[in-house]
């Protein structure tokens, strides 16, 4: 994404009774402040500021959109008003809140619930940096959550688009949420005043290259690119490149014996180049990442000095079975 050339509203502002404290993070898309509301929570508001339509100069409110990208402004402020209407109808543990969203300085603004934590993308990068893998079962554990959240916000007919580590954010409990939706993020179109849709390279399957035929399956796609950059640390091959030559099953390769087989085939499974070739739908994700794998089983415990008098009493009596009742497994 394009750095945010655009600078950001001041600290201290009163904006539609919210008072912006600092901004926390930017992008070429938007900015995105820590405010406090009129009862003093905590909020994340993110102000609609594309780099490449509008520039604000330090010490204004409202952008400047020259004449020329004024109606490309607009359908991209129509999608974020759009976008935060539809998250503001889902209330579930693992997509981000979306308290409000208000018209402000000739932009829109969206009113999310502020959490404490960190991205997955932050995760892998300190797990890496001491030298450890991210473990299978925090794999399973967090790609369950985020796929139940993320089956909610397709059954709300939107779709993430932008799904990736950096956007997939864990609380200070560990729980997952989903954050930065992209469907209205988007990069103009030279040609046509359109927008359509950016796409992350690794992460976007190819029908977000070739901007046609987008559904669940796209953002499937995203969440097997996103189990394998915790696998190995980075996103796997572009989806461009994967056309003309596929890599991916020296990677795949690689993982033998890092992750059970039944999670690395699962993986493989969601980043097949062509979409019928991918899980049909989030419920089989989601039961692939909840399916008990045996050898990832704990090892049995160690047999204690009563087991094994057990085994010994056993051979002694000349090898008799007890019979099995109903309560006892044989």
């Amino acid at each position: 994404m394009a750095a945010q050339n655009n600078a950001p509203l001041p600290d201290g502002l009163e904006i539609a009774g919210y008072r912006i404290v600092k901004k926390i993070a930017s992008g070429g898309f938007s900015i995105v402040y820590l405010a406090y509301d009129t009862d003093g929570n905590a909020v994340a508001i993110k102000e609609y500021l594309p780099s490449s339509l509008a520039l604000r100069q330090p010490g204004e409110l409202v952008p400047s959109v020259s004449k020329a990208h004024l109606p490309v402004f607009r359908i991209g402020l129509k999608c974020f008003f759009e976008e935060g209407r539809a998250l503001a109808r889902i209330s579930h543990p693992n997509v981000v809140s979306v308290l409000n969203f208000f018209r402000a300085h000739e932009t829109v603004y969206m009113v999310m619930a502020y959490e404490s934590g960190h991205s997955l993308q932050e995760h892998i990068q300190r797990q890496r940096g001491k030298g450890s893998k991210v473990g299978e079962a925090f794999i399973r554990t967090i790609f369950t959550q985020v796929v139940k959240g993320l089956r909610e916000v397709h059954a709300n007919q939107l779709l993430h688009l932008d799904l990736k580590p950096a956007n997939i954010y864990l609380r200070t409990d560990g729980t997952p949420m989903l954050l930065d939706f992209g469907a209205a993020r988007q990069t103009v179109n030279t040609d046509l005043p359109t927008l359509t849709p950016m796409y992350t390279p690794g992460f976007a399957p190819p029908e977000l290259y070739a901007k046609t035929g987008l559904g669940p399956w796209t953002d499937i796609y995203s969440i097997g690119a996103s189990m394998f950059a915790c696998m190995v640390g980075s996103p796997p091959q572009p989806a461009d490149q994967r056309k003309s030559e596929d890599k991916m099953a020296g990677h795949f390769q690689q993982l033998k014996g890092l992750y059970s087989a039944e999670l690395v085939q699962l993986v493989r499974w969601c980043l097949a180049v062509e979409p019928l070739d991918r899980p049909q739908s989030l419920f089989a994700v989601q039961k692939g990442l909840q399916a008990v794998v045996p050898h990832a089983m704990p090892a049995p415990a160690a047999p204690t000095m009563l087991d094994k008098l057990r085994g010994l009493m056993g051979r002694l009596g000349g090898g008799a079975r007890a019979k099995a009742g109903p309560d006892t497994l044989v």
